[in-house]
């Protein structure tokens, strides 16, 4: 009985919750990557889709990779507000999906950073990352398209590939910062 008790439990946070918590398996799992023939599919689609509904209503989320909605599959998206020029009155651009992405280069400077994860709720830290970064991926056409970055978004790219790889911020900190 008590076993019964517990599923509707884990249930019940799940629904609450759309993105997997640190302690799910899928978090450490190395993704594998999108086939060919997923590219512009309708079960490729709803995936981005999925991603999008869980971070949309996260305030302070940037980004989320495949596996934090339960999916081990070499897929991040990146949220439209980290492209939007703030002194601009244009609209938030789309969110944009990395499919099947490869850092090809990363700068020698590095930087430390704060870094939270939704998937680690109420824990953050300093992070070093790379402060540029050079990314290949595709996106949801299959198109292939090679991103420099710098700044937040070569620190985004990081963090997401480092989930794609089951790597979660919390085995890099360098300085663990108090529950905000």
């Amino acid at each position: 009985m008590k076993a019964a008790g517990l599923s509707i439990f884990v249930i019940v946070i799940h629904m609450k919750d759309r993105i997997v918590q640190a302690g799910a398996p899928v978090l450490r799992l190395k993704a594998k990557p999108v086939p060919k023939k997923d590219f512009g599919s309708p079960k490729l689609k709803a995936l981005i889709k999925k991603m999008h509904d869980a971070l949309a209503p996260e305030e302070n989320g940037v980004a989320i990779a495949a596996p934090q909605v339960g999916e081990s599959l070499r897929i991040f998206l990146v949220a439209g507000k980290v492209f939007k020029d703030e002194d601009s009155d244009a609209p938030t651009p789309a969110d944009k999906a990395y499919i099947n992405p490869q850092i090809l280069r990363r700068s020698r400077r590095k930087k430390e950073m704060s870094e939270g994860c939704l998937s680690v709720r109420g824990v953050y830290g300093t992070v070093m990352r790379h402060e540029k970064a050079t990314l290949r991926a595709q996106d949801e056409s299959g198109k292939v398209l090679t991103v420099n970055a710098s700044g937040l978004l070569a620190h985004i790219f990081q963090h997401e590939a480092d989930h794609l790889e089951g790597v979660l911020f919390v085995d890099k900190v360098v300085k663990l910062d108090e529950t905000k």
